[in-house]
Order: structure tokens, then sequence, then C-alpha cells
């Protein structure tokens, strides 16, 4: 097309001043610029490629680990933990594994018309393909699960350490496993809301990815649906918050009063729990709070303001925060482990030294929680 328009220009460039023949000259090389300019770099594909890899690695160790852990320690108070423990780490392997090989695919498929399409987010049917729609769906279910199963994990584990009685009384393997479908069929049926009009998914900057509609062209619908994702997604990591923080105060009240009518190997169970939800959520909410919050800021800028000057700025925030995003799927098995008890007593031990070195308090600490609770003797000088 350049190479027509400079000849035509060239024939008619004879019968014009040579003011005129240098400004039809230089258009095409203008045309040529700007062209080069609209349109958006794309990413390159190892990175999502390596991302993937080092997720399902991750989360494969993870899993193996909580198996383990579930066989040898069939003890009612630990395997509603395990088993939800060991579905969250499925559902971070399945999030993996399936949205990353839709994201590969679009890379090595998706054209250059495609990728100006996804940055300048035009509404356009041709936008909506079987394929962007089932990977918004992905990304809002695989968004949700993980944060709805690490509430529901803080949850149990605050009833078990406050109320012991009414947790073994309430909470049994049948009933686990049934909240456990509940919370996928929670998540599956918000995901589902655009399939019947309330919402929509879109490709997103830079057309390698499809999320809720929150730039050009949202509706009230895309405004709803974008604020119950995050809504549900913020409650449940503020709900997992206020379960860790009662339980943390109620373990250290314990152990500070060092009660004679609790064991020392239940308190190190349930002391390895806790901290193993703080790095979940931390981990959570740090992860994913930058999506939520700029998906939730953009969708209501763009719906209540006619001209979105930040529009640029918000493509590149968003993201960032799905990148965020898939980080926590890469970290979330770290903290099974690296938070093990196992793991914890060498630090502990490691910790002890340095502080008996230094003459440090800490050496009041000597029969911690991360004592090893296969020890089945308790010191009688602790009953004293």
């Amino acid at each position: 097309m350049l190479a027509m328009q400079h000849s035509n220009s060239s024939g008619i460039s004879a019968l014009l001043p040579l003011s005129n023949h240098t400004a039809v000259a230089k258009e095409p090389k203008m045309e040529a610029v700007v062209a080069k300019n609209t349109t958006q770099p794309r990413s390159d594909p190892t990175a999502a490629g390596l991302t993937m890899t080092l997720g399902i690695i991750f989360n494969v160790v993870a899993l193996i680990i909580l198996v383990k852990a579930y066989n040898r320690f069939r003890r009612r108070t630990k395997a509603s933990f395990l088993l939800f423990a060991s579905c969250l780490v499925a559902t971070d392997l399945a999030g993996h594994v399936i949205p990353g090989s839709l994201v590969l695919s679009r890379y090595s498929t998706s054209t250059e018309a495609e990728a100006r399409l996804g940055s300048t987010f035009q509404d356009n049917s041709t936008d909506q393909d079987a394929s962007c729609l089932f990977l918004g769906g992905c990304m809002v279910f695989f968004g949700l699960c993980p944060l709805f199963l690490g509430c529901a994990m803080a949850a149990e584990r605050c009833l078990g350490i406050t109320s012991p009685l009414l947790h073994a009384r309430l909470v049994t393997t049948a009933r686990t496993k049934m909240a456990l479908i509940l919370i996928w069929l929670l998540a599956l049926c918000v995901a589902l809301l655009p399939f019947i009009s309330l919402g929509d998914y879109t490709s997103q900057f830079p057309g390698t990815w499809c999320f809720i509609r929150v730039m050009e062209g949202t509706k009230a619908t895309d405004l709803a649906f974008m604020i119950l994702f995050s809504g549900l997604a913020l409650s449940s990591l503020a709900l997992a918050f206020v379960c860790n923080t009662i339980s943390g105060i109620t373990l250290v009240r314990a152990r500070l009063k060092r009660s004679c009518s609790q064991r020392y190997t239940t308190r190190s169970h349930d002391t390895e729990m806790v901290v193993q939800l703080v790095g979940i959520m931390v981990t959570s909410s740090i992860c994913w709070s930058p999506l939520l919050i700029f998906g939730l800021i953009s969708a209501i800028r763009s719906y209540t303001s006619s001209t979105f000057s930040d529009k640029e700025t918000y493509k590149h925030l968003m993201m960032t925060g799905v990148r965020m995003a898939t980080c926590n799927q890469i970290l979330d098995p770290w903290v099974y482990i690296l938070l093990r008890r196992a793991i914890l007593r060498k630090i502990y031990r490691i910790t002890k030294k340095q502080a008996s070195f230094k003459g440090s308090t800490l050496r009041r600490w000597e029969f911690g929680s991360f004592q090893n609770s296969e020890k089945n003797k308790v010191d009688p000088k602790s009953f004293k």
C-alpha cells in the first residue's frame, strides 16, 4: 500500500512545486512512523512459558508433600486442614496449566491486527471468540477459588483453636468435601455470569489475555460484575485476616499461660497451620490486591467518565496486576514447602543457638511450639 502511494505521488510531483514535492515524498515515511508507533509491542512468550513451568513444578512438589503429610498424620484436627490445602495446591496447579496453555496459544496464533485490537480495547464482536471467553472465565474462576479456599482454611483453624469441642463435632471429612464442592461451585457461578449477559470478557493489553471489560465500552453490567468479583475477593482476604488474627492471639495466650490441660504437640500442629495460613494470606494479599484495585478503579472511571485520560497508564497497571496475580500461584506452594514444622524446627534451633550465645531472652522458649510433635513424653518439670 505504501509503495502504491509512493508511485502515484511521484507521477504528480513533476507538476507540483519543489516544496509540495518534498511534502508528498515525506508522507509515506510519516505514515510508516505512525503505523510503527500505534503497533503495541508484544511480550516475549519465553517469560510466560518459564512462569508456567515453574508454577507446575512448585505446585507438584507441594502437592506431594501434602499428600505424604495427610497419609502420615491422619488426625482429626489436621485432616480437614490438609484436605483444604491439597485442594488449594491442586487448584493452583490447574490454574497454571489451563490458562497458561491458552495464553501460550494466543502468543503463537495471534496476528498483529489482533494485537492492535487487544491494545485499543475496541468493542468489537470479533474480539469475543470462544477462546477469549473461556480464558476470561478461567481468570475469574482460578482467581476466586484460592482466595475462597484460603478464607475457609482460616475459618476452620479459627474454630479448631478457639472451640476444639465444637470443631470436633461439626467439622468432619464429609462436610469438608461438601464445603470444597460448594466453594468451587460458587466460583464457577461467578465466572459464568457473562454467559448470561451479566458482564463481558474482552481481550486485554497487549492482546494475550482476557478479563472483565474495564476500559472502553464499559457498561453497567460490566461495572457490577467487576464490583462483585473484587468485592468477593477482598472480602475473602479480610475475613481470612480476622480469623488468622484471632487464631494467633489465642495461641499466644495459650503459650504464655502454659496451661497444663493442653498438649504441647497439639499447639505445635496449630502453630504450624496458623503460620502457613498467615503466609497464604500475606502472599494472596500482595499478589491479588493490585489487579483487584486497578481493575475496579478502571471500570468505575471508564463507566462514569467519557474522557478517560489515564487509559494508557491503567493498561500497563492491569498488565502488572495480572503478572503479580500469576506469581501468587507460584509462591503459594512455597508456603507449604518452607513453612513446614521440620523447616521451622531447624530455623528455631538456629535462632535458639544464636540467642543462647548472645544471652538473649529467647531461652524461655526452649520447649517452644516448633518442638517435634512425634515425641509422646512431656517434661515433668513443666507441670511443677
